[in-house]
């Protein structure tokens, strides 16, 4: 087998050989490399064990850090909705003003017919 081929197989490998196929263990056995590959493998494995019972300590300044930049999207967030509030507001006003607008243009031209059908 290459080293390729059982860098792959390596976590079989590690388990005793039991999931790996037995020329893989072999060559494992008497390559070098593979056992470099295999220790190195063992270290990480060993070093993600120990990183799931230690808490790390954040870094200083990390929360006021999150607080603030939580802070100043609030704001804007607050901002665009207050502008949206204010435009959904003026855009009401004018439908309503332009609704008011052509009722009372409708009055005065429904006058000024019967103020012609009365003079005719």
């Amino acid at each position: 087998m290459r080293c390729e081929e059982v860098a792959e197989l390596l976590p079989d490998v590690l388990e005793g050989g039991a999931g790996a196929p037995a020329r893989a263990v072999r060559h494992v056995e008497t390559c070098l490399r593979c056992q470099a590959e295999l220790a190195q493998y063992r270290r990480l494995l060993r070093a993600l064990r120990q990183l799931r019972f230690q808490l790390p300590e954040p870094p200083a300044g990390l929360l006021s850090s999150l607080l603030g930049g939580v802070e100043a999207s609030a704001e804007r967030h607050a901002l665009r909705a207050a502008l949206l509030r204010r435009r959904v507001a003026y855009a009401a006003a004018l439908a309503v003003a332009g609704a008011a607008g052509a009722a009372g243009a409708a009055v005065l031209a429904g006058r000024s017919r019967d103020r012609i059908r009365l003079a005719g």
